[in-house]
């Protein structure tokens, strides 16, 4: 619901995905940040959101259909710092 956290747990993750079951037509997505800047954003709708937040020569992909346990895998790896695990999705161009 807008509000942020830094260094968040492993152990948390579950909670902050169950936070898209509270979704309203304003907050309809979660995301976890990497200190590379790289974001991972899951949606409500099933979308999740790849991209570097800082560099303007990345450009933002997107997954659809992402069920909360694959978010949770990817999530975990990305606070993990395994970038190459994420880079290894299907990822398809723009936001959706």
């Amino acid at each position: 619901m807008g509000d942020m956290d830094g260094d968040v747990a492993l152990e948390t993750l579950p909670r902050l995905i169950d936070e898209l079951s509270e979704a309203d037509g304003e907050h309809t997505s979660v995301s976890i940040t990497h200190e590379t800047e790289w974001c991972l954003t899951a949606s409500a709708n099933g979308v999740l959101v790849w991209e570097n937040l800082e560099s303007r020569e990345s450009k933002p992909r997107h997954m659809d259909g992402v069920d909360r346990g694959h978010v949770l895998r990817l999530w975990t790896a990305l606070a993990e710092g395994d970038l190459a695990t994420i880079e290894a999705e299907p990822w398809l161009p723009g936001y959706s």
